[in-house]
């Protein structure tokens, strides 16, 4: 659970909130811990849709999760991951990183 004191960016939040209305309630919400990069927050639409938010640290992560409605905390258990449904497209820009 998040400190209620802990403040999330106004573009976070605004993201997250136009990602849920987007692609549908309920979405899940898993936050990854990047480091001193801070946190990564990436998000599966109801749709199966895939997005990301990047927030200063976990903390920040989690209170976002919390403040924004029909999004739900997860891990990358086996129900989230048969959620996410990942296209050609996404895959193929997947790949590029390693052509040589």
């Amino acid at each position: 659970m998040a400190d209620e004191n802990t403040q999330v960016p106004a573009p976070a939040l605004k993201a997250a909130t136009a990602f849920v209305a987007a692609h549908g309630k309920p979405a899940r919400a898993v936050v990854e811990h990047l480091g001193r990069a801070g946190a990564r927050v990436v998000l599966v639409g109801a749709d199966g849709a895939l997005g990301d938010v990047l927030v200063a640290d976990p903390a920040t992560g989690a209170a976002l999760v919390e403040r924004v409605e029909g999004l739900e905390k997860s891990d990358w258990d086996r129900e989230t991951v048969a959620a996410a449904k990942i296209g050609a497209g996404h895959r193929r820009r997947m790949a590029a990183r390693f052509r040589g």
